[in-house]
């Protein structure tokens, strides 16, 4: 069935009947990865190595046009055909409907969790990328530091936002871990690993995000999820 899939051609399966993860363990990469960690569904992880610029090749831009990781094959999908997803909110979503697991059946609860993973979809992913990029990588040798200041005061309010939510709870949304949680810590966790930000961005000042994000970077999935695939 997966034969089908021009990915497949330079990233062979090794068994065509698991969910095949095209991956890279970025922030994005992570939340897919700890997602197929918690629920336990079988899959295997193919390095796409965006350093190289495996993104780019037509193999992988037959999956996903944005030429974006992680995405994934899901050989035996809703109506028993392999279906293709990228977005990883999207995939959070499908694979917590698929396993029945990480999103809440009570229609009040669910909303409440599928609004936090908008607000890291649409805001605290793209803004953390954006500061990451100006303060720790490329940007970093613009001489104007106004685009660096920017991303680092909105990186810092949505910090906020996130530290005052998680005042007095143990979770995100709802009353469980679910896919919010899922999609948010592994960008937390990039300020530190990836960034080494925690200066600029005092994040000693958010003690209630640095709280979570232990007790979710410390779940046994999340260990695993941390180094799926393997970095070249």
């Amino acid at each position: 069935m997966l034969d089908s899939f021009a990915i497949t051609r330079r990233w062979p399966a090794k068994d065509a009947n698991v969910i095949q993860l095209y991956s890279l363990p970025t922030p994005n990469g992570v939340k897919v990865s700890a997602m197929l960690e918690e629920t336990g569904l079988p899959y295997e992880a193919h390095l796409v190595n965006i350093m190289d610029g495996d993104q780019f090749t037509p193999e992988y831009l037959s999956l996903n046009p944005n030429n974006k990781i992680p995405a994934i094959i899901d050989p035996n999908g809703p109506d028993g055909t392999p279906l293709p997803l990228w977005e990883t909110g999207a995939i959070l979503i499908y694979l917590a409907e698929k396993s029945g697991k990480f999103l809440p059946t009570d229609p009040s609860k669910r909303a409440e969790v599928l609004q936090w993973l908008m607000w890291q979809m649409g805001g605290f992913g793209p803004m953390l990328g954006q500061f990451g990029f100006f303060y720790a990588y490329g940007g970093k040798d613009i001489e104007d530091k106004r685009p660096m200041e920017r991303y680092r005061d909105e990186a810092k309010r949505l910090l906020a936002v996130l530290d005052k939510r998680l005042d007095g709870r143990e979770v995100v949304a709802g009353d469980e871990y679910s896919i919010a949680d899922i999609a948010i810590w592994p960008w937390v966790r990039a300020l530190f690993t990836a960034y080494n930000a925690g200066d600029v961005l005092e994040l000693e000042s958010f003690p209630n995000v640095l709280r979570w994000h232990t007790s979710c970077a410390d779940r046994p999935a999340s260990k695993i999820a941390v180094n799926v695939p393997p970095r070249p």
